[in-house]
């Protein structure tokens, strides 16, 4: 293997200033064995993926994603487009024998994240998904003290991933809530990361039975050419469009352990603007989390005395918890950013040791499978087995 790995970059806004940035500094923080070179970002816009890729630091652009993937010069191709380009970006992608990291969800129809998985592993390249809430801290640290056995035999998950951006109902119609390019509103936005997260700490899902709502049926159309962070409108014209997505999903699930779990996403929990929660009880203890005070994770335990017991307060930010012993000394806090630079680094480790990442895609089609279950007891009103991956 050698020591460098080229990337190419489809996407620029949000997601694609988020990867950037991991790329940009994982040699800044880890000993990578094997470093990430920044050859090339895409964008349709010339002039505005020219821009990008002055400040974010790529070596060139390139306006169209099949000429960057056709690129000898290029190893690794980062898919971070609308969910509906997954699928054939990553299998395009695959053919051309290059390996890929692509944002969640891993597509917007389980059919077609089982087309991507069944491609790279034809073709023999590695691949990731961008679950970057794997790599906070405080919910490694909760995987280490669920697999020492602190928290004894799981009983329940709860979580919860509550957003306020869309409560204006004059808030227009971005792409993100475009059924044609986001394939599902909150479910897929937040809810899969939930899912993913439990996958990780709790378990697989045996079935889940779900309700969802659009609580505003029609929005403002964008004016002008619609953006590609679909956070923030540019602007709204008079004529109005139909809103086809979720805006809140509630789901009951059943875990293949014995767990019984649940999950809320919703963009219209006013007063919260990135509250990724989640709490798991078992027989011998408890934990708890909220992405708002990412650095912290809270324990209850069985074991201590009676006179003594309640939640304590963890600060994850010792040399030895997960993913922080790579930047400042105890106490000093990192945010949000720093996700995307442990997600880089673990891929690029996993090029050093010739091994699989994970987040992978299995582990998306996994995610994509749950999200497919819930969609279809929304129609079914009945409790909905997860289909096998």
């Amino acid at each position: 293997m050698a020591n460098q790995v080229n990337v190419g970059l489809i996407g620029y806004a949000f997601m694609g200033r988020a990867h950037s940035f991991g790329y940009l500094n994982a040699r800044l923080f880890y000993d990578c064995k094997v470093t990430p070179v920044m050859k090339a970002i895409c964008g349709r816009s010339k002039e505005a993926v020219q821009v990008a890729a002055t400040r974010y630091g790529w070596e060139s652009y390139e306006t169209h994603w099949r000429k960057l993937i056709q690129r000898d010069d290029i190893d690794l191709v980062d898919i971070s487009t609308p969910g509906n380009l997954h699928a054939q970006m990553a299998i395009a992608t695959a053919k051309a024998g290059k390996h890929i990291f692509c944002e969640k969800p891993l597509a917007n129809t389980l059919s077609d994240a089982r087309k991507m998985l069944d491609a790279v592993q034809k073709a023999g390249v590695k691949h990731m998904v961008g679950f970057n809430y794997r790599t906070v801290p405080a919910i490694a640290l909760a995987k280490r003290l669920i697999d020492e056995g602190k928290i004894g035999k799981i009983y329940h998950w709860r979580a919860q991933y509550l957003q306020d951006w869309i409560l204006d109902p004059e808030f227009p119609l971005v792409w993100r809530l475009d059924k044609k390019i986001c394939g599902s509103g909150s479910l897929g936005d937040l809810a899969a990361h939930l899912v993913d997260t439990a996958h990780m700490l709790v378990g697989e899902i045996d079935s889940v039975t779900s309700t969802a709502e659009t609580f505003i049926k029609e929005r403002p159309l964008e004016a002008g050419a619609a953006t590609l962070e679909g956070l923030v409108g540019r602007g709204k014209s008079e004529k109005k469009g139909r809103v086809k997505v979720d805006d809140g999903v509630i789901t009951l699930a059943r875990f293949k352990n014995g767990a019984l779990g649940t999950f809320e996403a919703t963009r219209f929990s006013g007063g919260h603007k990135n509250g990724n929660f989640f709490e798991i009880n078992g027989d011998k203890g408890s934990l708890r989390f909220c992405f708002e005070d990412m650095n912290v994770l809270e324990y209850w335990s069985n074991d201590d005395p009676s006179y003594a017991q309640g939640f304590r307060r963890i600060l994850a930010t010792q040399p030895d918890h997960k993913f922080f012993g790579a930047y400042w000394p105890p106490g000093h806090i990192i945010g949000y950013g720093e996700t995307f630079i442990n997600g880089v680094a673990e891929y690029m480790d996993a090029f050093a040791q010739n091994r699989m990442p994970t987040p992978n895609f299995v582990d998306g089609v996994k995610c994509q499978a749950v999200l497919e279950a819930m969609t279809q007891s929304w129609k079914t009103r009945k409790w909905e087995k997860v289909a096998k991956v």
